[in-house]
């Protein structure tokens, strides 16, 4: 028996001869500081004045620190594994910096003139150029336009989907299937075009929110379809065989047993769906136009949206239009993070409970 069994504590295990030395957890962050230190070194050295240009130069040499140094100490194999988590970091940070940055740029330049009195007036009686007006048109619309485009989508593309899980089969399911995937990927401008050629020039009805609504409509089906679609086919095929073994009729079964099961990621898509339709600015600027007055009809006459809002007021020029359009920025992301967190919400509330 060896000396070092013999010394041995209990409960104590014995240091393997395969693991070599470790690294201390803090070095990942001195690596990161010093490369920090090291890409502002050479960006002043270089001339380069841009900020993204000592980020990238940061990260390369974050990502060769590490891996040379945990190379020497660790072992090429535990050098491979930092380098994957570097890289790993170094991605997320290229992806939030970006995002964290527009959303500080928006608070701060959006904050100016953002208060109540913005967001309950329109721009009636004042010009592009003068201080003061507000939103509430802009605001009425977009809440008209992105509404009716629900109450069109919702239906269409939940029915839609049942039909493809529970019912598709054939060559009409595999159609079905394959014009949504084409609906997917079509532009914002070409659901608008279409919408122009035939509501607008064909019929003749002139711009009005309900166009715009049925351009976003066309956006909006094939997302709502293809989240509805995953959230059934994610529900057991036991629930189902359980209900129609007790005679249950199928379109009952779907009704009672499947939607019920599935309705927090319906709800979740639906909810993502509306979030992306929100922003569009191209079918709103070719059907809905625009308008400095409060039309709360969307079936008749040109009206606002917060989209458009912010193209013609930071298109003006003027500094009070420009501050303008950043407090409408700043209003249409709270409305989309609002959605995305009511999503969020309804997903946790509708998720199945597990206890332990």
């Amino acid at each position: 028996m060896s000396n070092a069994t013999l010394t041995e504590k209990p409960g104590q295990r014995p240091p393997s001869s395969l693991r070599g030395a470790t690294l201390p957890k803090w070095f990942a962050w001195a690596v990161a500081a010093g490369s920090v230190v090291l890409g502002i070194g050479i960006s002043f050295a270089a001339g380069l004045d841009s900020s993204i240009q000592w980020a990238l130069i940061a990260a390369v040499l974050f990502v060769l620190g590490t891996y040379g140094i945990s190379a020497k100490v660790e072992g090429g194999r535990q050098a491979k594994d930092r380098v994957a988590t570097s890289l790993v970091w170094v991605a997320f940070l290229l992806a939030v910096i970006p995002l964290a940055s527009l959303v500080w740029t928006t608070v701060k330049r959006g904050v100016k003139v953002l208060d109540g009195y913005f967001l309950t007036h329109s721009m009636g009686v004042i010009g592009d150029f003068e201080p003061g007006g507000g939103i509430y048109h802009a605001i009425l619309g977009t809440a008209e336009q992105v509404g009716l485009a629900a109450v069109i989508s919702v239906p269409v593309g939940v029915l839609t989907a049942i039909y493809l899980v529970e019912y598709g089969r054939g060559r009409l399911a595999q159609a079905v299937t394959f014009f949504v995937d084409v609906m997917t990927g079509i532009p914002s401008i070409v659901a608008g075009l279409f919408i122009l050629s035939l509501w607008v020039l064909i019929l003749d009805m002139g711009p009005s929110g309900f166009a715009g609504s049925m351009a976003l409509t066309i956006l909006m089906i094939p997302v709502v379809v293809r989240s509805t679609e995953e959230m059934l086919k994610l529900v057991p095929n036991e629930l189902r065989e359980a209900s129609l073994a007790l005679g249950v009729p199928k379109w009952r079964t779907i009704l009672k047993v499947v939607l019920p099961t599935s309705i927090g990621g319906i709800t979740t898509g639906i909810m993502l769906a509306i979030a992306r339709i929100t922003g569009e600015t191209a079918p709103v600027l070719l059907l809905v136009w625009g308008t400095d007055f409060i039309n709360a009809n969307p079936f008749k006459d040109a009206q606002e949206s917060l989209p458009m809002y912010i193209y013609l007021q930071y298109n003006a020029g003027s500094e009070p239009s420009i501050n303008r359009a950043w407090a409408a920025a700043l209003t249409l992301i709270a409305f989309i993070m609002i959605l995305n967190l009511v999503a969020r919400g309804i997903a946790r509330w509708k998720a199945p409970k597990t206890g332990r």
